[in-house]
């Protein structure tokens, strides 16, 4: 048998050596980022995303493993593990294929089936089973009279006259046909083949299903149903508002022999023509399918899709996290965040280039006060006295508003040597009341209003996503894909392994950085954030990463976890504000002997490093790998992996989505990537959509091939509806808007030429191709006329 570290090599395609080496650092406590970065050598080379999915797979396959052993040990306590069922059980090679072996061996609840077998029809049951040219009314009288008052227990069961024989005949088969292993397989592939999932609307429920309507009368294969619309259909049946079921033959008369059962027949090899047997065994394969094996598998299947579709929707919130905290920095400027809004003023807050809070106030330039002027002249005198260089402003009610009179202000500024005109930016504020409402913004701000603590919290935006979306619930964020309809366990362990890759990527500032923060990096948890933000508060700055260990309990597992992903800028040692680990210091140090020079000139100095001989610095702890990793950290110390900062402008006097006209090209940000396209907020407080097909001219499988959140876009708009406040959008500028169908004339238009214009997450319409389709004849016609010719003899 395969061992679990050959299978998971084998899927990532890297050798078994790297993987056992993988597996011993995780077992050993080890974090995936540490490992990806500073033990590059023992794995060769791992990457995180390799040893990402060795983790999921490494803890599945154990669960697999252990389950196994339990089978096996079950099966043989009872006296029933055949070598051959030993060997099938010890290759299957997942959950399902192996509960599929352990069907007939499992306890159950006494089954009717069972109770056949113990009131001794089992050897009846086979006799009908192998000889179809037995008369099986003739055999159950002929079993009825041998058997008479003899045994108690087949009175009771009331297997006392013809009917009752045949019946308890029939369970015990139905129930070993729905235990073969390899017929569900069979079963299950067929239906992973060609069954369509069909959804269809709660008769007594059309009006309160109304948001449901492409799904009322809906049916698509199910190997292609898409996660973002599977997703909508669980949601609906969820709701009692939809009925989904499968349908394993869509295009076949309902007269016809049903496939499914046509592959039971092929299985057993039943050919069932004019045979004394044949009606009975019929009824039979057909009851086996109607009334067990089709809803078992109906359930499993829709189980599997749903499965899919939650594992696509994580990694779609996944990814789309990953590109908004990897978003580019603005920078260490003062900055004044802007949390606009109406009735209640729009709350702004000063921070200076460390995100420390410095003044707040309240303006009200909007309706229903309307003091514009004097909201904006406090606006320039904030930016003149505290010397801004950035504006925030939060992207929520009246932001487009706001954002012309922060543009007055600024224009009142005359730039000098001391004051300079900032930049304004508006920017997501998803969170942002999450955070300001937090246990943390609380004990950081407990004297600032909870409105100001969000105008605080989009101004560190601006300065640092990443530093300031760790302290928000990722599920807050808002770029999730039916977020509440996934598993939230695992939703929460994805997200937490992009946050602890993003920040570790990146590296933490030790002097400046929350506990939120500091909790996500590599071997520290929430209680050592805490303790290291209360060391630093009681005996001030790191000057050393070494006085990492007196913090409490920040053990030396913990400070070998963290350490290299920790800096210290202008500390004492300067190779603390880069990326090479404290482990490595002594190669450092002899590099610097040799070079006769210091720490602090060495790093940055590209041509002294260029020339070093790494094989000159090779030993049993420090191989190739790792030193061209240093040597490279110290030619570009802390180096950040985000982009360069950009941003979009929005268009002057495009304001809502009643501005909007069809034919306008204009700049945006990508805020939400999904499988079916991306959202593009266009400073309407409505995100618009640009589908996948019109993306770009060329084809794309995943959006994120083109686009990222955050990347700044231009796009045309193709279509306004204002009133269910839908736009389409297109980046393919020289897209021309679609013509509206007039109401009484049919539509001719193709379905390919309408994927700009349908409502988001709306099913491509199947049901005119699915009528025009002729029936297809069933597999082995002659053999499966007859089946129903015997069936339909039963119904006589």
């Amino acid at each position: 048998m395969i061992s679990i570290a050959e299978q998971i090599a084998n899927e990532l395609s890297v050798n078994t050596k790297q993987i056992n080496a993988a597996i011993t650092l995780l077992d050993d406590g080890a974090t995936v980022p540490f490992i990806a970065r500073y033990r590059k050598e023992i794995t060769q080379g791992l990457d995180d995303n390799h040893l990402r999915h060795l983790a999921q797979r490494l803890t599945y396959l154990r669960d697999l493993a252990s389950r196994r052993q339990l089978i096996l040990t079950n099966i043989e306590q009872q006296g029933k593990l055949s070598t051959a069922l030993k060997a099938q059980i010890e290759q299957a090679d997942n959950k399902t294929r192996l509960e599929d072996l352990y069907l007939p061996y499992k306890p159950k609840r006494h089954t009717k089936g069972q109770i056949a077998i113990e009131a001794g029809l089992e050897p009846l049951a086979d006799k009908l089973f192998k000889n179809w040219q037995l008369n099986p009314e003739q055999e159950a009288q002929a079993f009825v009279a041998s058997n008479g008052d003899n045994n108690s227990n087949k009175n009771d069961a009331n297997f006392n006259d013809e009917k009752s024989v045949l019946e308890g005949v029939s369970y015990i088969l139905i129930e070993r046909f729905s235990e073969d292993a390899d017929l569900l397989a069979k079963l299950r592939k067929h239906l992973l083949k060609q069954a369509h999932l069909t959804s269809k609307v709660v008769k007594t429920k059309t009006q309160e299903a109304a948001k449901y309507r492409d799904y009322f009368e809906h049916s698509e294969l199910l190997k292609k149903v898409p996660s973002h619309r599977a997703l909508a259909m669980f949601r609906g049946r969820n709701e009692n508002l939809l009925r989904l079921s499968l349908d394993v033959d869509p295009h076949q008369e309902k007269s016809a022999l049903c496939s499914a059962e046509q592959i039971i027949l092929d299985h057993y090899n039943l050919r069932l023509s004019q045979q004394a047997g044949a009606a009975f065994l019929a009824k039979v394969v057909h009851l086996s399918w109607q009334s067990k094996l089709s809803g078992s598998l109906e359930t499993e299947l829709l189980g599997q899709l749903r499965d899919r579709a939650e594992g696509d929707s994580i990694n779609v919130f996944a990814t789309n996290l990953s590109d908004l905290l990897m978003a580019a920095p603005a920078g260490a400027k003062v900055t004044l965040g802007l949390d606009p809004g109406q009735r209640t003023g729009c709350k702004l807050a000063v921070i200076d280039a460390t995100g420390k809070f410095l003044h707040s106030a309240t303006i009200f330039p909007h309706a229903p006060q309307n003091n514009w002027e004097k909201s904006a002249r406090t606006i320039t005198n904030l930016c003149k006295q505290f010397k801004v260089e950035l504006i925030a402003i939060g992207n929520g009610t009246a932001s487009r508003e706001s954002d012309k009179l922060v543009t007055e202000a600024i224009a009142a500024i005359e730039p000098s040597e001391n004051v300079k005109k900032p930049i304004q930016v508006i920017v997501s504020e998803a969170g942002a009341s999450v955070y300001s409402a937090s246990e943390f913004a609380a004990k950081e701000f407990p004297d600032l209003d909870v409105s100001i603590r969000g105008a605080v919290s989009i101004a560190r935006r601006l300065q640092d996503p990443l530093a300031e979306l760790v302290k928000i619930d990722p599920k807050a964020i808002g770029v999730g894909q039916y977020q509440h309809d996934v598993s939230q366990s695992q939703l929460s362990q994805s997200l937490d392994n992009v946050i602890e890759d993003c920040v570790n990527a990146v590296g933490v500032d030790l002097n400046s950085a929350s506990a939120p923060l500091l909790a996500r990096v590599s071997g520290l948890n929430k209680t050592m954030a805490q303790n290291i933000v209360a060391y630093r508060d009681a005996q001030g700055r790191f000057n050393d990463r070494k006085e990492l260990k007196k913090v409490a309990r920040l053990g030396p597992k913990a400070f070998e976890q963290a350490a290299g992903f920790l800096r210290i800028i202008e500390g004492k040692n300067p190779l603390d504000q880069s990326a090479v680990h404290p482990e490595s210091y002594g190669v450092v140090e002899r590099i610097i002997a040799d070079l006769k020079t210091d720490a602090a000139s060495i790093i940055g100095n590209q041509e002294q490093l260029k020339d070093i001989d790494v094989n000159k610095y090779l030993s049993e702890n420090i191989g190739e790998i790792t030193l061209k990793d240093i040597i490279s950290e110290l030619e570009k110390p802390a180096r950040d992996p985000r982009p360069e900062f950009k941003m979009a402008t929005f268009k002057e006097g495009v304001n809502s989505v009643n501005d909007l006209e069809v034919g306008m090209i204009l700049e945006g940000v990508i805020s939400n990537v999904a499988n079916f396209g991306a959202f593009v907020d266009i400073g309407v407080h409505q995100d618009g959509l640009v589908h996948i097909s019109s993306l770009t001219n060329k084809f794309v499988s995943d959006p994120r091939e083109i686009v990222k959140a955050g990347d700044v876009v231009k796009v045309k708009v193709l279509e306004v509806d204002a009133p269910r406040k839908r736009i389409s959008l297109t980046m393919r500028l020289d897209d021309v808007a679609p013509v509206k169908k007039q109401a009484d004339k049919p539509s001719t238009t193709s379905t390919k030429s309408k994927a700009n214009n349908k409502p988001l997450h709306s099913p491509r319409n199947q049901s005119a191709n699915q009528a025009a389709r002729k029936p297809k004849e069933p597999a082995n016609a002659v053999m499966g006329n007859a089946f129903a010719e015997a069936l339909a003899k039963l119904k006589k």
